[in-house]
């Protein structure tokens, strides 16, 4: 155990988990527990945890996930040494039987090139890019800024394999897909940092089926405050043909229970009204445009 240390930093004060970690005074544990004066966010908490370690060579998970037994062995047969180094492992994504679309969302995190659930870099690696930019104050895109900045700093990058990690599917409450919209926001400051990367890496082209799925209902409004009917009943089906499409894409291997079918038909709707809101959001704040 005193081969490693684990720190462990909660995003603001957090009683209840310094109450769960006092429990492991007594063991045989290297444990470290840092709380965050105020909530910042996760790319703040990252950054006060490996500025207060002491290895030279600094591993990242999460709270919802579970390291495997050859996790820490995995990275550490891989690194020779080298100051500058950065590594990635497997995720693993149980999936329920109940297979939702969150549920399959989620299941995305086993093909992604870097997250943050499942990395490792040398302290002077974290040094050398300036850690996370705190700046992203939600779980969305903080780990694509480290990514893209280990990436043009030239720092080499490897995926281990055997370094896994399993990462369940969370609860989420009936329709948080609406609610996760507000990420998109964070979009519009890694665009701002890294255009190339940004058009390489997470979006090659804007999402077009969301603008005009929001055209023809603004379209279908309009045109019945004016009482043009053709118009109005055109444009509204052509939005309920996008809907339904968007709708039947994410059903596609996932449950078709009533409740799912419905919660698909109805944020299906309202997802892109809220993205291309939050989107814009984006674009004011970070002061850049991009669509």
């Amino acid at each position: 155990m005193a081969d490693f240390e684990i720190i462990v930093v909660s995003d603001g004060p957090d009683p209840t988990t310094a109450q769960a970690l006092s429990s492991w005074k007594d063991q045989p544990v290297n444990l470290k527990y840092l709380p965050l004066s105020q909530k910042a966010g996760p790319a703040a908490a990252r950054n006060y945890g490996w500025q207060n370690a002491e290895a030279d060579l600094i591993a990242f998970t999460d709270d919802d996930t579970l390291p495997t037994p050859d996790w820490l062995t995995g990275y550490l047969e891989t690194w020779k040494g080298e100051t500058l180094a950065a590594f990635t492992g497997k995720v693993i994504v149980p999936l329920p039987p109940y297979l939702t679309d969150f549920a399959q969302n989620t299941a995305g995190l086993e093909t992604a090139d870097f997250v943050t659930a499942n990395c490792v870099c040398t302290k002077e690696t974290l040094l050398l890019v300036g850690g996370f930019d705190e700046r992203f104050t939600m779980a969305w895109r903080e780990d694509s800024d480290l990514h893209f900045k280990i990436l043009e700093a030239n720092i080499p990058l490897r995926k281990i394999e055997r370094a896994a990690i399993i990462h369940p599917v969370r609860d989420a409450r009936w329709g948080v897909s609406i609610s996760e919209q507000k990420k998109t926001l964070f979009n519009a400051l890694l665009y701002k940092k890294f255009p190339v990367l940004y058009r390489q890496q997470i979006q090659a082209k804007p999402p077009l089926t969301y603008y005009l799925m929001a055209a023809s209902l603004i379209v279908a409004v309009i045109s019945l405050l004016f009482m043009h009917t053709i118009i109005t009943t055109v444009a509204l089906a052509i939005w309920l043909i996008f809907v339904l499409q968007f709708s039947l894409k994410r059903l596609a291997n996932t449950s078709h229970s009533a409740s799912h079918v419905y919660e698909m038909l109805y944020t299906s709707a309202v997802i892109p009204f809220a993205s291309i809101y939050w989107h814009f959001y984006g674009l004011f704040k970070y002061r850049v445009w991009f669509i």
